[in-house]
């Protein structure tokens, strides 16, 4: 059973790390990430709180699942 959680624990990362920097990189072009002064908006930093958030957790993933094959 740990095995199956690890797995499933690394899969997990390696789809946050792949989907959301490619998620944000159309976020950052979307019109609603700038002002008309170039500032960024509330949706810009929205997003940058979900992929800080996600990346994180990829990172916390790993490291779990590394410690349940390690146990």
């Amino acid at each position: 059973m740990e095995l199956f959680a690890a797995i499933i624990l690394f899969l997990s990362a390696v789809f946050n790390v792949i989907a959301w920097p490619r998620f944000f990189a159309r976020v950052n072009a979307d019109s609603r990430a700038r002002d008309a002064q170039g500032n960024t908006t509330a949706f810009y930093r929205v997003h940058a709180v979900l992929l800080a958030i996600a990346l994180v957790l990829a990172a916390a993933s790993v490291v779990a699942g590394v410690a349940l094959l390690l146990a």
